[in-house]
């Protein structure tokens, strides 16, 4: 992943339980042996809230906590 001046360019997809046909156009990475999956097609049923709860905790685990305020430039 690449940031620069808060812009990625390159992204990271959860997805939770979305329709997958609307990703069959999607080829990730570049990578066309694999494909677009989810968490439920993977036989983990989570809500919205579990995943959101799950990916704050990781992130605090490895970067801390988020102080509010301006981003820097």
């Amino acid at each position: 992943m690449k940031l620069r001046r808060w812009v990625s360019f390159h992204g990271v997809s959860l997805n939770v339980e979305p329709d997958l046909d609307h990703f069959s156009g999607i080829v990730p990475c570049g990578q066309t042996a694999y494909g677009v999956t989810s968490l439920v097609d993977l036989g983990l049923p989570v809500t919205m809230d579990e995943a959101d709860a799950a990916l704050k905790a990781s992130f605090r685990a490895i970067f801390g906590e988020v102080v509010d305020g301006a981003a820097p430039i």
